[in-house]
């Protein structure tokens, strides 16, 4: 195999983010529900014989610089096999950057699991977790391949069946610094947890769960540093009745009820983007059962 094209790097959502605690080292604990969503980037891979690793942007055609977590992701996992292969990456960027939806954690994730097939490494799924570990909070999830329930500080996984959902997303054009989020004295705390309070729970009542269970506590420290959040927030809540940003950055959901095959969210969101200024994306998604490349690795 010299090359795999078209490998999907699919964005998340978290339903609900509580900070619990903090470790010594200063890493916050959290407890969060992750869905995939269909909004995702693209990578292409083409295997080098020279051991070399380069990552290539198909927006402007230039080079990127060495240390992005693609790169980081890729020799990685070259050091960690020892295999003597290297690696064109090239990535069609779809998804914001700073919007808390995971995108660079995505790439690496898949870059680790594409390049466990283009090396013809075929490792199982549980030798690449500590190597997606290192390299982000968020990429462990993303590794698992499907919905679950996330507790410590990414690494610790449950999966669940969640059902089937759509959203309405809206982000800035500004995104937001994960470390001004945490260190912000406007960080909110769950003093019980989510297990405490009812979740993860029987399947029969996790679909009531699922739909406005909890909060997002980094929520507050957002809103305090980025207008854009705020009106985010109001623009959803006044089109859709609900709105929660997700993860620690800029991009804020709504939950939608029904199929959505009238189109009718897609136009209302449309409008609303309309009437916002230069800069703005939001998209109408759906949720995944299941990581499109789940099966690359055992």
């Amino acid at each position: 195999m010299r090359a795999l094209h078209d490998v999907p790097a699919p964005a998340k959502l978290n339903l609900f983010l509580h900070v619990v605690g903090k470790q010594p080292d200063g890493y916050h604990l959290l407890e969060s529900l992750f869905v995939l969503i269909d909004w995702a980037d693209t990578l292409h891979f083409e295997r080098r014989d020279d051991g070399h690793i380069q990552r290539h942007d198909l927006a402007d055609g230039g080079d990127l610089p060495t240390d992005d977590l693609c790169v980081r992701a890729a020799r990685a996992l070259q050091v960690a096999s020892g295999c003597p292969y290297g690696v064109d990456i090239h990535l069609d960027k779809q998804l914001p950057s700073g919007a808390g939806m995971g995108g660079g954690s995505s790439d690496a994730a898949s870059t680790l699991l594409a390049l466990n097939q283009l090396w013809g490494l075929r490792w199982p799924r549980e030798r690449l977790m500590p190597i997606g570990l290192k390299l982000g909070a968020d990429v462990p999830f993303f590794l698992g391949g499907q919905p679950a329930f996330v507790q410590g500080i990414g690494e610790l996984l449950t999966p669940l069946a969640v059902p089937a959902r759509r959203f309405a997303v809206l982000k800035g054009p500004a995104g937001l610094e994960t470390r001004a989020i945490f260190s912000s004295p406007h960080l909110a705390h769950s003093e019980k947890s989510a297990i405490v309070a009812g979740f993860p729970a029987q399947a029969k009542t996790l679909e009531n769960l699922v739909d406005g269970f909890g909060r997002n506590d980094l929520q507050p420290a957002a809103v305090a540093i980025s207008a854009q959040v705020l009106e985010a927030i109001r623009k959803l809540e006044a089109n859709f009745g609900n709105a929660r940003m997700t993860g620690s950055g800029a991009a804020v959901f709504a939950r939608l009820s029904g199929a959505g095959e009238d189109g009718r969210d897609e136009r209302s969101l449309a409008t609303l983007l309309q009437e916002l200024p230069a800069g703005w994306t939001g998209r109408i998604c759906r949720s995944l059962d299941q990581h499109p490349l789940r099966g690359w690795a055992g």
